[in-house]
């Protein structure tokens, strides 16, 4: 079975405080959830926000999460720090906007560099449209295309990956699916662009995870992977397969056959209704294993390979549900 690092959501780990800080007041510290993170058996790294979880020497901070276990497997970047991003950070129409939020992520890139970390996610909700004749859509592309470009290469050492998302909190993203953001790409032609994929977000863009991964490793590269699951409406942050089972299984045994060699990262909201983000997480790493080791059942079984040849849909439902569920005697 391959032995992926698992990170996950830090921001999870402020679920139910009093639990875990009795005397706490106001909101938890970086280092506080991160403490809380480490009590997970079996996760190995931190995804980190910027600018909202660096407020020390990236060095510094990098050195207390290693004190307690945890690596940091990369930044991702959030547009919060100025209410004018809220029209849009790389596509906002001021062009002093626009500057200030490629300034703030070429920080974040030079942040996640000092903090021994190569990998920034990009995750550009607040770059979009709301209402028709709202924005000329040439010039909010074009606006976007130049500011990933131009953060892309401000070091080519970092990988720069892009996460799409069909809406939220615009109403309509630019980077919404798959093909567009895979269009950007190809586009802007720097070597060390990729993608994120959210396994939500893949759902609620109406595509098939696996496939998505399948056109990614193709065209592109794949630079990270967001478990979690959903009704396929919006972003619920659900654990690993709770609804998607037979598409997180298939999206595992894709990714491993393109060489996916990052982490699996848990982008979960045990938060959103106070569960113990603690056993959430191992629960998430466990459900992975496990999943993994069906993976490895249907690689060693030629049934598998030969049904989907001949896309025999019986057959190899037939194999999948043997794999997970056991022979019926």
């Amino acid at each position: 079975m391959t032995a992926y690092r698992f990170a996950t959501r830090l921001n999870s780990f402020a679920s139910r405080p009093q639990a875990e800080w009795p005397d706490l007041v106001g909101k938890p510290s970086m280092l506080q959830m991160a403490a809380r993170a480490a009590k997970v058996a079996e996760l190995t790294d931190l995804d980190l926000n910027f600018p909202d979880h660096v407020g020390e020497k990236p060095t510094e901070m990098a050195r207390k999460l290693s004190d307690i276990g945890l690596s940091i497997n990369g930044f991702a970047m959030r547009y919060y720090s100025n209410p004018a991003f809220k029209l849009g950070a790389f596509t906002n129409p001021d062009p002093s906007v626009r500057r200030e939020a490629i300034d703030l992520t070429k920080a974040g890139i030079d942040a996640a560099r000092e903090a021994g970390a190569s990998l920034m996610t990009l995750w550009l909700g607040q770059d979009g449209f709301d209402y028709a004749f709202q924005a000329d859509y040439a010039t909010v592309w074009q606006h976007e295309i130049d500011s990933i470009r131009e953060v892309a290469a401000h070091d080519p050492g970092c990988q720069i990956s892009l996460e799409y998302k069909p809406n939220e909190p615009r109403s309509y993203s630019l980077m919404p699916d798959a093909a567009t953001t895979l269009l950007a790409i190809r586009e802007i032609g720097l070597p060390n662009l990729g993608v994120t994929l959210d396994f939500a977000h893949v759902l609620y863009a109406d595509e098939q995870p696996a496939f998505a991964a399948a056109l990614v490793a193709r065209h592109s590269k794949l630079l990270g992977v967001h478990l979690n699951d959903g009704y396929a409406k919006r972003d619920d942050g659900l654990m690993v397969g709770a609804v998607h089972t037979l598409q997180t299984i298939e999206l595992l045994r894709q990714i491993r056959r393109d060489g996916y060699a990052g982490a699996i990262y848990f982008d979960t909201f045990p938060d959103m209704t106070g569960l113990d983000p603690v056993h959430e997480c191992e629960v998430n790493i466990a459900t992975v294993k496990r999943m993994l080791r069906v993976v490895d059942r249907l690689d060693g079984d030629n049934r598998m390979s030969a049904a989907v040849d001949r896309q025999d849909a019986i057959a190899s439902q037939a194999i999948i549900q043997e794999a997970m569920l056991g022979p019926d005697n």
